[in-house]
């Protein structure tokens, strides 16, 4: 009871400042390029990503003057709808997988009004993995063929909908229609409860990060946890999960609680975005603190050590998603930005253009046509595909 209270005190807080933004926006700090409040979108308060942006946040404010705001939003749906449409949020810390479902129109991103994005900085590379409860029956990934499961489904992110209904199976050499018939997915609506439901007994394995607060609890419980290992050397298991979940990257882990260190797992980089629109100055002077303030900031949260320069400019190498004309200007500053990386960045720009303008004319139809934008709507979903039909996805450059 008092956990949900303070949860319950740090949203209200957080929400009241990000309500007090919109009567804001328009003033600014003495260089004219920095808002007065900075509204920061993050997963819920359980997340290290929640965790580690309230770590940076006051040293932003104490160097550049500026009021800092971290709202926890666990719907990632409404979390890009305040981002994109409402604009009450400056900043959403974002997985890139779910930014490839945001901009390619999956799921329900289809209904909403496509507004391209662009990279901002690179928050960290979260390491996920399956869990189970510490006295399971289940050892290993091949363990979960024996059907009968129950595993936890997130209905708050559709990525996480699809790790567990499509990539999993995949993994485990199923199809979709035979990883339905082989288990029992068990609706979560937040992501503590996804997590927590192994040891609550209410699922018999879940998808999570292995570095958000809600593990240490699991971990600290009677039994503890322990996570299955994903096999590195089961190329054959790992092109099946992939190919529905294309943005993330296959490795050991090396973070979290300890529990998972040393298994084989994934990582799902999250990223600092905006829409592409926002102010270049704005986005070059985030950037050059970012980076010039590393050092007093890196120890405010295990997950800052991966907002280096370093990590970040690991993370370019691979990723297929566009990155601001901001932080462009200062890396290029600071020589760490190529010729190559100028070229796969147009690239990337243009790609998404292509799904704006596309996903733009399917809306357009479908209001022509009388068609209710629905992503259970037969109809209207055909329409989207039909527009966006032979466009090249977003894929981690591996």
């Amino acid at each position: 009871m008092q956990i949900r209270s303070l949860k319950s005190m740090l949203a209200a807080s957080s929400i009241a400042g990000a309500l007090a933004f919109s009567a804001i926006t328009s003033a600014q700090t003495d260089d004219d390029s920095m808002p007065n409040l900075l509204v920061i979108g993050t997963p819920g308060t359980s997340s290290g990503s929640f965790a580690s942006t309230n770590g940076w946040g006051p040293t932003l404010q104490k160097d550049l003057g500026i009021n800092v705001r971290v709202v926890p939003e666990d719907s990632e749906v409404q979390r890009h709808r305040r981002l994109t449409e409402r604009r009450d949020l400056t900043l959403s810390s974002v997985s890139a997988a779910e930014l490839r479902f945001q901009i390619q129109g999956i799921g329900h991103y289809a209904t909403m009004t496509p507004v391209p994005q662009r990279v901002i900085w690179h928050h960290n590379d979260t390491p996920w993995g399956f869990v189970v409860s510490g006295d399971s029956d289940l050892h290993s990934m091949d363990d979960l063929k024996q059907g009968g499961l129950r595993v936890a489904q997130g209905q708050f992110s559709p990525p996480m909908i699809a790790a567990v209904r499509d990539g999993l199976p995949a993994y485990l050499g199923m199809t979709p229609e035979e990883g339905a018939a082989n288990f029992q997915f068990v609706p979560a609506s937040s992501y503590v409860e996804n997590c927590r439901t192994v040891v609550e007994g209410r699922a018999d394995v879940a998808y999570c990060a292995t570095v958000s607060s809600v593990m240490a609890e699991m971990e600290g419980a009677p039994g503890g946890i322990r996570w299955l290992p994903m096999d590195l050397d089961n190329t054959e298991a790992w092109a099946g999960f992939l190919e529905h979940r294309p943005m993330v990257v296959p490795g050991t882990i090396t973070m979290g609680v300890s529990s998972s260190k040393g298994i084989d797992g994934l990582a799902s980089n999250f990223l600092y975005a905006a829409p592409a629109d926002v102010d270049e100055e704005f986005a070059y002077r985030m950037a050059k603190w970012f980076h010039q303030s590393f050092d007093e900031y890196k120890g405010s949260h295990p997950l800052s050590t991966r907002m280096s320069m370093e990590v970040f400019r690991e993370y370019l190498d691979r990723s297929p998603l566009p990155v601001h004309e901001g932080t462009v200007r200062y890396l290029r500053e600071i020589n760490v930005w190529t010729e190559e990386d100028e070229g796969w960045n147009q690239q990337a720009i243009q790609k998404m253009d292509s799904w704006m303008a596309a996903r733009e004319a399917a809306l357009a139809e479908a209001q022509a046509s009388g068609i209710k934008p629905d992503a259970n709507n037969e109809q209207f979903m055909a329409i989207v595909k039909k527009h966006t039909q032979g466009l090249e996805g977003f894929r981690t450059r591996l």
